[in-house]
């Protein structure tokens, strides 16, 4: 409690001598609403400067206060706490990720499973088509090959062969069902 009083005092005896001092200085905030170009980081000292005597005595006070400060008690099982904690946050991410939607996650693999199955099936189409055609292809071939073509002579008479084939109503058959 000693040491804590200590080093409160030095560090308001460095500070109220320090105001006087600051007031010198803008450092990097102008002291009126307008730019001013005397009053910028032109004017002030250059931080590779060695430090000033009063800066060196604080420093090395604060330092022996430090070192007079009793090491803080640590619990045995410190590491196991530190790395329950770190166990706990990235179980709480993974259920973050498992409880809500995440969108931009999901709309991409959407978007790619979407194309996948698109080109699959136009795939399967094209060669769907594809071996209905090479099927028509050699059945036109086989039905090519094993009938004769008609003569000449028969081709002529054609439309009187087809007129033939037609059907004709039976006159008395329909004579008797009335």
């Amino acid at each position: 409690m000693i040491l804590l009083a200590e080093t409160a005092v030095i560090l308001a005896g460095e500070y109220a001598g320090t105001q006087a001092a600051a007031s010198e200085f803008f450092c990097n905030f102008v002291a009126t609403p307008v730019f001013n170009s005397w009053q910028t980081m032109k004017n002030e000292p250059s931080n590779h400067e060695t430090p000033a005597p009063a800066d060196l005595q604080l420093e090395a006070r604060l330092s022996r206060a430090l070192a007079r400060l009793p090491d803080a008690a640590v619990p045995s099982n410190f590491t196991a706490r530190v790395l329950q904690a770190v166990e706990l946050e990235e179980s709480r991410r993974a259920r973050r990720w498992s409880l809500g939607w995440n969108w931009h996650a999901l709309l991409p693999r959407v978007a790619v499973t979407v194309a996948m199955v698109l080109f699959a099936g136009l795939t399967l189409h094209h060669y769907e088509l594809a071996s209905r055609r090479i099927a028509l292809a050699r059945n036109v071939a086989l039905v090519a090959g094993a009938q004769p073509l008609p003569s000449v002579e028969a081709l002529k008479n054609f439309d009187a062969i087809q007129r033939m084939s037609q059907p004709r109503a039976d006159e008395e058959l329909l004579a008797l069902l009335q």
